[in-house]
């Protein structure tokens, strides 16, 4: 007599994940990303700046939510991990490299950094879903969201500067900060403590760009 065999576990549905909580927060980081996105190639720089900012954000609070939240099973834990990987090559790859090639006016000139640009990102990504952090704390490089960080930032005084000038200062620096992903050296992690301070910081700047944005209308 044949015995049944035993019925395997049912496989869950791509969907089931999104529903996740820390999931909808790392989706919602990527539609401010595909703004951004959209944005840079409109050739709208301040509205592109606040996108990503405001992808930073969700980026570290998906982080956060996931690691207060209880009864989430491995394949969640994994599935989250692998979803933040991929969104932030569209966040810290595929945006700054948008951004320099719409500054650029779409040189050819601009071509070889922007490719640069995203294949550090895979690279980086493809080497911390392998290694991780060194521990707690450190990173290996620097991480991908502190280019968008400081970008914003500099991006300021873009308005000071002849635009050939500045999209050759530009250029130098995500150039630099391809550099700092890659190097062989430790970096600090900014855990849950620095949330509140990048969170004043997404405001303030998004505040900033808003008037600039609302002083060209």
């Amino acid at each position: 007599m044949a015995h049944p065999k035993p019925q395997q576990p049912q496989q869950p549905t791509m969907l089931s994940f999104a529903r996740d909580l820390p999931n909808l927060c790392s989706l919602a980081g990527l539609l401010c990303a595909v703004l951004g996105i959209y944005y840079a190639i409109l050739g709208n720089f301040p509205a592109a700046i606040i996108g990503v900012l405001w992808a930073v954000l969700f980026d570290w609070a998906d982080g956060i939510i996931a690691r207060q939240m209880k009864g989430r099973t491995d394949h969640h834990r994994a599935f989250g991990g692998q979803l933040d990987s991929l969104i932030d090559v569209v966040s810290f790859g595929v945006f700054p490299a948008i951004f320099l090639l719409s500054y650029g006016k779409f040189s050819p000139w601009f071509l070889p950094g922007a490719f640069l640009l995203v294949a550090a990102s895979v690279i980086r990504l493809s080497y911390f879903n392998i290694f991780g952090l060194i521990d707690d704390k450190t990173y290996m490089g620097l991480a991908l969201d502190n280019n968008v960080i400081i970008l914003a930032f500099v991006f300021l005084f873009e308005g000071f500067i002849d635009h050939t000038v500045f999209s050759i200062i530009l250029y130098a620096l995500l150039m630099v900060f391809l550099a700092l992903n890659l190097a062989p050296v430790r970096t600090p992690k900014f855990d849950g403590k620095w949330f509140c301070a990048l969170m004043i910081y997404t405001l303030v700047l998004t505040g900033i760009y808003g008037w600039i944005l609302w002083d060209r209308v």
